[in-house]
């Protein structure tokens, strides 16, 4: 099988995952939480601020924070958010528990991320994406606050694409995220080298489907998660096995 195989394959699983009705996401496995962050129309911040939190911990629990500091100042709204010093978000990431790995950190990325939603965007998180913007503009918008890189930038922007079916007037800019489950897919799937370097997956996907190389992003991810685990993998469950060259 040639890469043109593998690519097909991968690009009509992440159509069919594209193109599914608008479900909830299960971002936390907390029904409350999900709420929060599924709700773009009366608190789009939420899940602005859940993509600036994810990062060196477990995406559960980073996508969990906004509703742990909702529940401590009793509501979300940007207003609320806003009045909020420095010094008061840093107590609230940090007791009675932490709410991340790196507190101080998180806690001015936090702080400065409510401030440009009011300062930059009227306290209205969803202009980011509204007016069917291209994929790099949204990219870059969300490339502006403190904490966030390509990685986060293309998922925040594929997730809404994806999942929340908002429509963007391109999706070149939208890359693959190359975490350690896609790295080891593209590998195993003989896309890259066993040594593939993060840079190296995101070329590659640009290479193999330029119009949306993120669209294959969920599809390894999956892979990688249920059947090519790192030890043990699962080839005879996975739909890619007849075109694996490491399951053959």
């Amino acid at each position: 099988m040639n890469e043109k195989s593998i690519r097909d394959r991968l690009v009509e699983h992440g159509q069919t995952l594209f193109r599914a009705p608008k479900q909830p996401v299960s971002f936390t496995k907390e029904p409350q939480a999900d709420a929060l962050l599924n709700d773009l129309d009366n608190h789009p911040h939420a899940f602005v601020l859940a993509c600036v939190m994810d990062r060196q911990v477990k995406a559960e629990r980073a996508w969990l924070i906004p509703y742990r500091i909702s529940e401590k100042i009793g509501g979300f709204s940007v207003q609320k958010l806003s009045e909020l010093s420095q010094q008061e978000v840093n107590r609230l990431m940090r007791e009675p528990e932490p709410l991340h790995r790196f507190v101080d950190t998180m806690a001015h990325n936090f702080h400065s991320a409510v401030q440009r939603i009011k300062n930059d965007y009227g306290g209205d998180a969803a202009l980011i994406w509204k007016g069917e913007p291209s994929s790099a503009e949204v990219v870059y918008r969300f490339l502006e606050f403190d904490g966030v890189g390509p990685k986060i930038g293309s998922m925040a922007t594929n997730t809404l694409a994806r999942d929340f079916k908002i429509p963007f007037s391109d999706y070149y800019s939208i890359d693959i995220s190359a975490d350690v489950h896609v790295r080891r897919v593209f590998s195993r799937l003989g896309l890259c080298a066993a040594d593939v370097t993060v840079e190296q997956v995101i070329y590659k996907a640009r290479s193999l489907y330029p119009e949306f190389p993120g669209m294959m992003d969920l599809p390894c991810w999956e892979i990688g998660r249920n059947w090519c685990k790192s030890r043990g993998p699962v080839c005879r469950d996975c739909y890619m096995n007849d075109v694996c060259p490491t399951a053959r």
